[in-house]
């Protein structure tokens, strides 16, 4: 018996790949009638077809990001923004859409307090907006945990972004709202 299929027949005993996690095994090709070139075309397939696949982005979880509060919204996301496809990330309640990435969302940021930012409401949803250049932060604003949006309004617009996320970030209940200078004017006098 050749030393590869020793090993495999190893880690087969044990239960599989989950209790030989750093083995590397390399199984022959071994087929009635399939010659080398049939298998090397056979991997260059597979390679290619593992290439098309975008990869995962690479984006850091906010400091709550394991807030309970998080999971109905994230399974509320839409797949697309505007053209920008849903993709994977590698953290914990946060998302992408786009390749490259044109929106980034975390889950779970700090709460923002009283703000002289730009506040804005799109379909009941109030946002405090950070215009940066050339990324703009956008974070809930009377929700906890706030979900901060992250993206360039030169590749999307702010407009389609908010809208298309509306739905899902209303999945946290608000406790607060924005106000404005004329809310400010109204407010009762001290003595």
């Amino acid at each position: 018996m050749p030393a590869d299929w020793r090993r495999h027949r190893q880690i087969e005993m044990m239960g599989g790949m989950r209790h030989a996690p750093s083995a590397v095994i390399s199984l022959p090709i071994r087929a009635a009638g399939l010659s080398k070139v049939a298998a090397s075309a056979a991997g260059l397939l597979a390679a290619l077809a593992l290439t098309a696949c975008s990869p995962v982005v690479d984006v850091s979880a906010a400091q709550d990001a394991a807030n309970p509060a998080c999971a109905p919204m994230m399974v509320a996301l839409p797949d697309a923004i505007g053209d920008a496809g849903l993709r994977k990330t590698n953290s914990q309640a946060t998302a992408a859409w786009g390749d490259p990435s044109q929106v980034i969302l975390r889950c779970g940021v700090n709460v923002p307090g009283p703000t002289t930012d730009r506040c804005v409401s799109v379909n009941g949803i109030d946002w405090v907006i950070k215009e940066g250049d050339p990324v703009y932060t956008l974070t809930t604003f009377g929700r906890e945990p706030a979900t901060e949006i992250l993206m360039d309004p030169e590749n999307i617009s702010s407009a389609t972004v908010l809208a298309d996320l509306s739905a899902a970030a209303a999945k946290i209940p608000a406790t607060g709202n924005c106000v404005g200078q004329e809310e400010l004017q109204n407010l009762p006098s001290t003595q």
